[in-house]
């Protein structure tokens, strides 16, 4: 059984065919999925897939290159929408330096308003980060993100960062990029994180792991990425299924269904 922590079954590529996607990924042994909203179109669809599967469930947040469009009422709307029973987790927030539609300071205030809602209504968070590692840890020790932990989805840094994110309570989550021949670096992470603060992800549509990398990429794919990690860290991949799936219901918060 696997946990596809990080998927945006909400985007567009998924629009003709949504339930065959879910259907093959529960065919595959992923029985379970997070459902990511990041802006005022992507969360109402989050939460309806999350409504329509008892084993999906949804994240709502604003996204760091969509910034600059969120508004005070948004933020309302997230803490609102934060009591859901399918909600589990506020994001995906966070930092993004490679596109400048939000500048830096916008971006900033941004994840530090979402931090300071996700403490005030006790929920963890999904941490994204493109080109701004420092920065994303410098706010998270400052906003003090320990008091409810997170998640760095789709981690693609060094490995001298993470202890300093499971310092704070943080989970380290791996996607496609594990796989790719030449990436060094998800490989290093995937082999020093310790087992109880690993997940496992696709970032579906985005980052197909290999064999499908320039494709379409969808839930029934994380188990690609989960052979992969258990290939690296020399141990059976059921293990590591196990594993990154009792970590995922741990930090959701949520109860295996029978």
């Amino acid at each position: 059984m696997l946990f596809d922590t990080h998927v945006h079954l909400n985007a567009d590529q998924f629009f003709e065919d949504r339930d065959e996607t879910i259907q093959r990924a529960f065919d595959n042994g992923v029985n379970y999925m997070v459902v990511v909203g990041f802006d005022r179109e992507t969360i109402p669809l989050a939460i309806e897939i999350a409504e329509q599967y008892e084993t999906i469930y949804a994240a709502v947040g604003w996204h760091p290159v969509d910034a600059v469009d969120m508004t005070e009422e948004d933020l309302s709307w997230i803490e609102e929408l934060s009591s859901h029973p399918k909600v589990v987790a506020l994001g995906e927030m966070g930092l993004d330096y490679h596109w400048d539609k939000s500048p830096e300071k916008v971006q900033k205030d941004v994840f530090r308003k979402q931090i300071a809602l996700a403490k005030k209504v006790n929920m963890p968070i999904i941490i994204h980060n493109r080109e701004a590692t420092e920065d994303i840890m410098k706010v998270l020790q400052e906003e003090d993100a320990k008091e409810v932990g997170g998640i760095m989805h789709c981690y693609n840094d060094s490995a001298e960062y993470v202890q300093s994110f499971l310092d704070m309570d943080f989970y380290i989550s791996l996607g496609g990029p594990v796989t790719f021949k030449n990436a060094k670096l998800p490989k290093d992470v995937a082999v020093e994180v310790p087992l109880d603060r690993l997940l496992v992800e696709t970032d579906a549509p985005f980052l197909a792991p290999h064999p499908n990398r320039g494709k379409r990429n969808e839930p029934s794919y994380v188990k690609l990425v989960a052979e992969k990690i258990a290939e690296l860290r020399d141990m059976p991949f059921d293990e590591l299924s196990r594993i990154t799936t009792k970590n995922a219901f741990t930090f959701f918060n949520i109860d295996e269904k029978a």
